[in-house]
């Protein structure tokens, strides 16, 4: 696995660096000084979902963001890619570069990766926040077809380049974005557009997909004791509202605030008021 850093023009681009962490090679973007905030972003995204969040939370904070495996710039090995073993590798990763996160922010599958990160125990934060998280099941017809079709296509060498070469348009990107409620800047689209053209990119959102089971997760929900805010955009079409309720209210101790008129990527859409919501629910740690 060589490494490789993002593009010169690539969100925060001046604090990328690659680190090896087995079994991966990680890129990961560290600014800001104090207490250390861990991102965690969805599938098929990538670090410079964060961009727009970041200055506010890097006035009084360390903040590092880093490519899920398989995704962006970080180099992994198929098979790897189990929620489990994502977290494990990300809390060994933390352990490695002496990074001791107070709060962990996911979004979308990445806030399963938050929940999971804190059931395992192996780093302790004060805080969690998941936005619009994903943290159900497909149902229905989708919850056996869906995972076959991701296992069939993550083992098709052929599929990320055809995928790619289908995705090229960001008009297609802007289609796929709206159904999940979310309106971004051209050059927010972009980003997102130049993602999906990388073949890496894409056999390791459908690696992720192929594995993904949060059945063990929702099970452990009232076991997990971390202080813990949902965000979740009402608009969201990629993953209902309920959905946040329902975690919240499986959580002893968890609360939910809901973004009227906002879509599936609520950071990108809204970041100061994400980060408000953010630095205010961080504060009460030292007031306990």
């Amino acid at each position: 696995m060589s490494a490789e850093l993002p593009p010169e023009d690539w969100p925060c681009r001046g604090a990328s660096r690659i680190v090896a962490a087995r079994p991966h090679r990680w890129h990961v973007q560290v600014t800001g000084k104090g207490p250390d905030i861990l991102l965690l972003h969805g599938a098929g995204a990538s670090a410079h979902s964060w961009a727009p969040l970041i200055p506010f939370l890097a006035e009084d904070h360390r903040v590092i963001a880093l490519d899920l495996p398989g995704h962006g710039w970080t180099r992994s090995p198929r098979g790897r890619a189990r929620l489990g073993d994502v977290a494990a590798d990300i809390a060994a990763l933390c352990e490695q570069e002496g990074w001791a996160p107070r709060v962990v922010i996911g979004h979308s599958a990445g806030g399963a990766v938050s929940l999971e990160l804190a059931r395992q125990g192996r780093i302790r934060p004060d805080r969690l926040v998941v936005v619009n998280g994903a943290l159900e099941n497909f149902r229905g017809a989708a919850g056996w077809l869906f995972p076959i079709m991701a296992k069939m296509l993550a083992l098709n060498p052929f599929t990320g380049l055809l995928i790619s070469q289908g995705g090229r348009s960001e008009q297609q990107v802007r289609r796929v974005l709206a159904s999940a409620g979310t309106e971004l800047s051209d050059e927010g689209l972009s980003r997102y557009a130049r993602l999906i053209q990388r073949r890496a990119h894409v056999d390791g959102t459908l690696a992720m997909m192929a594995q993904w089971s949060l059945d063990e997760l929702n099970r452990a929900l009232p076991t997990i004791t971390t202080p813990t805010l949902f965000i979740h955009g009402e608009r969201d079409g990629a993953v209902a509202l309920r959905v946040a309720e329902r975690a919240a209210q499986a959580m002893p101790n968890a609360r939910l605030i809901a973004l009227p008129g906002v879509g599936h990527i609520a950071h990108e859409e809204v970041p100061g008021r994400v980060a408000d919501e953010i630095l205010r629910f961080a504060a009460t740690a030292g007031a306990e």
